[in-house]
């Protein structure tokens, strides 16, 4: 049995397709369609409320019997630093002025790290989707412990060796390989290291030769061809994000949807959150392009201040300021319903493999 059958069958999948779980954009409805269609479809919790996440993870069982993956973030805990801030509303000020809206008197820490709460585990625990993954970082060991011996299958994402490794040595089942290539937020553990930015196929070969689970492939895949490639190189499975943000069961605005449409650059930033993330290249991107890193509050005080910026700019129809997360293939993107674009994308992977 090859290294891509085994991971297909510990996740219990036809192909070796996985749904980016892209918080704010993935929904119940793409989850349960893409895992019916034979992939591993997913849910972004990292934002939700114990409530909405309880709510989302219910309404895909109620939906599919397969597989799919529910994911949570990892990150510290922001190192606050008033003075700074404070300095980045007052910096946002014109914008607030240009959409006739008041900025906020102060950010606040609007997410829970998975690694902060035992809420998330015991909701877990108790409604055990088959598959959980992690971002930014790894759950604590005995929380680990605890999600391995209800039986979950547990993922981690990593940018690096070092990443991968620690993933192997925390007892998880199968490593997402980040490619720089790829939309969202760069899963760095420690966002202050120093960053390789490997792309896919080079971080895939590394990791290889330094870990002895599974790896799936993530960032600029975005068709069967693709795929193939990164299964020829090794990949036990590929999962893609940006290329199901068109579909009609994706969450995105049409604001969204159109700049996607458009193609085009992509910018890493850690203007937008706090954290490096891959975005579609947009006027609040050039507004965040002269931001020195050190004037820009921790992950996710300055999600804080984006979400505000973009809920103003909306209020007066300027739909240019959101987190349009996307990969750097966002010009390859294509407009499919979730099911039907998993049978391309097997349809196209086969053809490859014909050739």
């Amino acid at each position: 049995m090859n290294v891509t059958n085994e991971l297909l069958d510990l996740l219990q999948l036809s192909h070796p397709i996985l749904q980016a779980p892209m918080a704010g954009v993935a929904t119940p409805a793409m989850a349960a369609a893409v895992s019916n269609a034979g992939g591993l479809g997913a849910l972004g919790l990292c934002a939700a409320s114990l409530e909405a996440a309880r709510e989302a993870i219910e309404e895909v069982q109620q939906l599919t019997a397969a597989s799919f993956n529910v994911n949570f973030f990892c990150h510290k805990r922001p190192a606050r630093d008033p003075a700074v801030e404070a300095a980045w509303i007052a910096r946002a000020a014109p914008l607030f002025e240009r959409f006739e809206a008041e900025p906020p008197t102060e950010l606040r820490d609007i997410y829970t790290s998975f690694r902060d709460t035992e809420a998330y585990v015991h909701l877990l625990l108790e409604l055990r989707p088959r598959v959980v993954s992690f971002h930014l970082g790894l759950p604590r060991p005995d929380q680990i412990a605890s999600l391995r011996a209800t039986g979950l299958i547990l993922i981690g994402s990593a940018t690096s060796p070092a990443e991968a490794r620690a993933i192997e040595a925390a007892g998880l089942h199968a490593v997402v390989a980040q490619g720089w290539e790829a939309g969202g937020h760069r899963g760095l553990f420690d966002p202050t290291a120093p960053d390789a930015r490997l792309s896919t196929q080079d971080l895939l070969r590394a990791l290889l030769n330094e870990v002895s689970l599974p790896i799936i492939a993530a960032g600029g895949i975005m068709d069967g061809r693709d795929i193939r490639r990164m299964l020829d190189h090794g990949a036990a499975a590929v999962q893609l994000g940006t290329a199901f943000i068109g579909c009609p069961e994706s969450a995105a605005d049409e604001g969204y949807r159109e700049r996607l449409a458009l193609g085009g650059d992509t910018v890493m930033t850690r203007a937008i959150s706090g954290r490096p993330a891959r975005c579609l290249g947009n006027a609040f991107t050039q507004w965040t392009e002269d931001a020195q890193p050190a004037n820009i509050p921790d992950y996710p005080c300055a999600y804080d201040l984006a979400k505000a910026v973009n809920t103003a700019a909306k209020a007066k129809g300027a739909t240019a300021y959101g987190a349009q997360w996307a990969g750097a293939q966002v010009s390859r993107a294509r407009t499919l319903p979730a099911a039907e674009f998993v049978e391309v994308l097997v349809r196209e992977m086969k053809d490859r493999a014909k050739a």
